[in-house]
């Protein structure tokens, strides 16, 4: 899975982070315990306006859940992804077709197509970052710290 690096180009991202209002989060979990449902709370913290879009949810994080892309009403600046890649091309279609800003894909949500696609359409893609970890490191608390090692990680490098 080898990411272009015109799909994770620090300056895009930082761009992107600071011209978005609204995002919509495609695959948004009512789990607390699930990735998608803490990056949409620390989202909503941070000024954000977070639209969830999951068929199985009627609310999340106290918002309205829709069933798709296309039945969001209102203008939507960032569609962040945590689906699995193959669903990727057909949220890129809808992502186009309500005319938003630009396509970010979590850690590991990788397709070509779906880039193409979205591209094709006019979106700015950003691809296999984590949209809360840029955040903090480009807006939020990190940055401040002197971190920028382009990937932040939990797996442990094991006993030297």
């Amino acid at each position: 899975m080898n990411v272009p690096d015109r799909y994770q180009d620090p300056l895009t991202i930082q761009r992107v982070l600071h011209s978005t209002r609204t995002i919509a989060v495609v695959g948004l979990s009512n789990n607390e315990l699930r990735a998608s449902y803490f990056v949409g709370y620390y989202l909503r913290r941070h000024g954000y306006r977070v639209i969830p879009v999951n068929p199985r949810e009627p609310e999340i994080l106290g918002e309205t859940s829709y069933p798709s892309l296309l039945d969001v009403p209102v203008p939507v600046d960032l569609v962040n992804v945590f689906r699995a890649p193959s669903a990727l091309p057909g949220i890129a279609r809808e992502a186009v077709s309500i005319g938003a800003g630009a396509l970010w894909t979590q850690f590991g949500v990788v397709d070509e197509e779906g880039a193409a696609i979205a591209e094709d359409g006019g979106l700015t893609v950003i691809m296999d970052r984590c949209v809360k970890v840029e955040h903090a490191r480009y807006v939020g608390r990190m940055h401040w710290l002197g971190f920028n090692t382009q990937r932040i990680t939990s797996v442990r490098g094991g006993l030297q």
